[in-house]
């Protein structure tokens, strides 16, 4: 069974920030990954438009 992942960010100034993930098909096989990024609420979605 897997686990589930929970991230918690201590700090007072983290309540600014947003965990993106993104789901990434590879050209070769075909299959998707998954990519996390940590970025500022301002710039969430621009993180999802790349």
């Amino acid at each position: 069974m897997a686990k589930k992942v929970v991230a918690t960010l201590k700090n007072k100034e983290a309540k600014g920030f947003a965990k993106v993930i993104k789901a990434v098909k590879s050209e070769k096989t075909g299959a998707y990954t998954f990519r996390e990024e940590i970025v500022p609420l301002d710039d969430a979605r621009e993180a999802l438009k790349k």
